[in-house]
């Protein structure tokens, strides 16, 4: 996790639901199949002006470290594992001063069945209110690209995640979730996210724990559905796609 997800809310939701505002305006059509290398809207703070603007951007989904010769390394940095954030080349630089929101109202999983068989689920809140999971953003320079190109810059972005917290009394959800993926996108409730996109904040290491800290209490809610294997393409998106159906085995 995460391989895929769904984020199909309009720009002016987000920018009402997060506060943030627009540096230029930006197409985010709705998706309920996100894929790698998927442009999608993350939330991030800057210092402008020595104050502190917050704002949505769209961002190629899989990070590309500023260093990369290429942006074909994205696709393998679509997580960022929260355990190694700290030390990994990759990320290091970014989890110290690009951090970032990334809207979702939910993701998939799949549990493998018998040969090639497998059965895709969808996890989201059970009262439809949306997510928000940890993440980390980095501009890439594309050489290829004359100064003042539009594409002369690439934003992308990758989304932390950590083990799947053990099943707990108060819910069910974490035995679900462990029996499908051994590993879980980091959520974050309002306060966390607070803390975590401030941009003077430097205790990098002390916001990653306070995101781990509280997966279990915003993931609680959730809920898992099995749907039908059409999100297995990533050329079908729509609606139907996170429509409840009998799951396979």
């Amino acid at each position: 996790m995460c391989g895929r997800y769904v984020m199909a809310r309009a720009v002016g939701d987000l920018l009402a639901e997060f506060d943030a505002r627009l540096e230029e305006e930006v197409d985010i059509p709705p998706s309920w199949n996100v894929a790698p290398t998927d442009d999608v809207p993350i939330v991030l703070e800057r210092l402008i002006d020595e104050g502190t603007v917050r704002q949505l951007h769209v961002a190629r989904w899989g990070l590309v470290p500023s260093w990369a010769k290429d942006p074909g390394i994205g696709p393998k940095m679509i997580n960022a594992r929260s355990e190694t954030v700290l030390e990994k080349p990759a990320f290091r630089k970014a989890i110290q001063s690009r951090r970032c929101a990334v809207p979702a109202d939910g993701y998939y999983e799949w549990k493998q069945g018998t040969g090639k068989a497998k059965q895709p689920y969808y996890v989201h809140p059970a009262q439809g209110s949306g997510l928000v999971f940890a993440g980390l953003y980095e501009w890439w320079k594309d050489p290829s690209k004359a100064e003042g190109d539009p594409g002369h810059w690439m934003l992308s972005t990758s989304i932390l995640t950590a083990d799947t917290p053990p099943p707990g009394a108060e819910s069910t959800v974490f035995g679900r979730l462990t029996a499908l993926h051994d590993r879980v996108p980091l959520p974050m409730d309002r306060a966390t996210m607070e803390s975590w996109l401030d941009p003077q904040a430097d205790d990098a290491a002390g916001l990653v724990d306070l995101v781990r800290a509280g997966v279990k209490d915003v993931a609680a809610g959730w809920r898992v559905d099995s749907v039908g294997t059409e999100v297995g393409n990533v050329r079908n998106n729509s609606p139907e796609l996170i429509r409840p159906v009998e799951a396979l085995f």
